[in-house]
């Protein structure tokens, strides 16, 4: 599933774009690897990550309470197997009035001394960051997802909507990342068969909830003052990734590939003192947002 969502979505990038992916291909030196795909100072996308990895290992049983599932682990020391599979995009268009969009899609099993599995879950979603609130984009976005999860399973939309204003969130700032999506983890109270098939399904939809919101930004003009809050605005997600994602944290304590984990950061971004916009402004607008996340879709 994960390399299908890969090839796919690299493939419906390019064709928008017009480059190309450079393809990394590495091996992890304790089992498995993965493939990164990165679109970089092109035409449509600053920059474009997909990547893909299957690993698998030993890791100290401590750490792995500290994950997903972790928490139903059973007492002892020592190391556990584990395995892990996922995807994980992150898109920066080049004009401000594109959005920014990102998503990841995991699997993870931990095993026993017998390989026997003490804990498996999926975990995942994806969220929209916007430089300018265009509300038919928020509504476009979230109505997608919440169609894919109603096939499933209809608590999960709302679930899983308030679980990402929750986590994609900057406490210095008080301030979310963006205006949202879907996130889940430890995901395991169904049948691994139908978790699968959820996932599968929230990752081949993302095209479909994001691509048609850069079709319809990429040529819209823009001036230098647009450019600088878009900085100003990736600074703020060079923030969460840094200082508060999961996956990021995961991944540089766990001697993962540096250059796959930080490809989610933005080609450019810009800190300013005390930058705030003006009263009544298209940016004082995205900020009231940020500050107060909205429900996109109705209930039902």
């Amino acid at each position: 599933m994960v390399r299908q969502t890969q090839q796919s979505l690299c493939k419906r990038l390019a064709e928008l774009d017009g480059g190309s992916f450079r393809q990394d291909p590495w091996e992890r030196a304790g089992g498995g690897g993965g493939l990164t795909c990165v679109m970089q100072d092109s035409t449509v996308f600053e920059k474009a990550g997909v990547n893909t990895a299957v690993v698998w290992g030993q890791m100290p049983r401590s750490a792995a309470r500290h994950m997903g599932g972790g928490q139903r682990l059973r007492s002892g020391e020592g190391e556990l197997a584990f395995y892990a599979a996922g995807v994980s995009v992150v898109i920066h268009p080049r004009n401000p009035f594109a959005p920014t969009a990102h998503c990841n899609y995991r699997y993870f099993e931990i095993g026993g001394a017998d390989d026997d599995v003490e804990a498996w879950w999926f975990g995942g979603g994806a969220d929209l960051t916007p430089s300018y609130l265009f509300e038919e984009d928020a509504r476009h976005f979230h109505s997608v997802h919440k169609k894919i999860c109603d096939r499933h399973d209809e608590t999960y939309y709302w679930r899983f909507k308030k679980w990402c204003d929750e986590y994609f969130y900057l406490p210095h700032r008080k301030e979310t990342r963006g205006v949202g999506g879907i996130f889940f983890d430890d995901l395991h109270q169904k049948p691994v068969e139908e978790l699968l098939a959820f996932a599968g399904d929230c990752a081949a939809g993302f095209s479909e909830a994001y691509l048609p919101l850069v079709e319809r930004r990429h040529q819209t003009a823009f001036a230098e003052g647009h450019r600088r809050w878009q900085q100003l605005r990736r600074g703020r997600y060079v923030e969460f990734n840094l200082l508060h994602d999961r996956g990021t944290a995961f991944g540089l304590n766990s001697d993962g590939r540096v250059e796959s984990i930080l490809m989610s950061l933005p080609l450019a971004a810009r800190w300013e003192y005390d930058a705030q916009p003006p009263p009544g402004s298209e940016e004082a607008r995205l900020l009231a947002v940020l500050r107060q996340p909205r429900d996109w879709v109705e209930e039902g």
